[in-house]
């Protein structure tokens, strides 16, 4: 029950977000966030009344709300991660509702995971409708910082150089065909030529979608 209505929660700030990418000045009324999220007038009022509680917004009766520099962080972040998903959602052979699906994917997204998908989808600034990608709060951007300085996804991977492999987000088919060769996390990949192969010589024929999804480090 904890975990649903923290989701409703987190939903709020990422639309109320919205609003503030529009006009960082000015006021949210619970009837536009009402219908932004489908809600009655009466279900966003007491949700707002709620997030000002606990100090994530800044709520004038009538008038409308504002986030807090605790709300705006909270925000940002389920903005970025929900873009980050649509990023990832793009990159996959994913043929349903994007938005829908990454509304449930960022719920999911932790920090780990949030730093994870941003090294493997090359930091990507803008998503998939060219909206920008908001920055990670600091303490993430200070570690994917370090990580990018070695990490990249195998498809940049410079010619006569080498890797280990850190995170494959592929099919279950795709996975089984690379184990099936002796490729798992940890293996050491080359390219040589333009062509990959593993340390031991094993010749990999992967396309440029394949490694892409393929994370590494140098």
């Amino acid at each position: 029950m904890g975990g649903h209505f923290q989701e409703f929660e987190d939903e709020y700030l990422e639309t109320m977000y919205a609003f503030y990418e529009t006009d960082p000045n000015a006021l949210v009324r619970t009837g536009d966030l009402a219908s932004s999220l489908k809600v009655s007038p009466a279900s966003a009022t007491e949700m707002v009344q709620r997030l000002a509680s606990k100090g994530f917004v800044d709520y004038i009766p009538y008038k409308g709300a504002s986030l807090t520099e605790l709300g705006l962080a909270m925000g940002q972040q389920m903005k970025r991660r929900h873009r980050l998903a649509e990023v990832l959602l793009d990159k996959l052979p994913f043929f349903g509702n994007v938005h829908q699906t990454a509304c449930r994917l960022e719920h999911a997204i932790d920090d780990d995971l949030e730093i994870a998908l941003t090294l493997l989808l090359d930091k990507p600034n803008i998503d998939p409708s060219g909206r920008e990608i908001p920055p990670a709060r600091a303490e993430l951007a200070s570690k994917i910082n370090q990580l990018a300085s070695g990490m990249r996804p195998m498809s940049a991977l410079p010619d006569n150089s080498e890797g280990d492999i850190r995170m494959m987000v592929l099919s279950e088919s795709a996975l089984t065909a690379l184990n099936d060769l002796g490729v798992t996390i940890g293996t050491i990949v080359k390219k040589q030529d333009g062509r990959w192969q593993t340390s031991d010589g094993t010749q990999l024929q992967l396309s440029e979608s394949i490694a892409e999804k393929i994370l590494i480090r140098c």
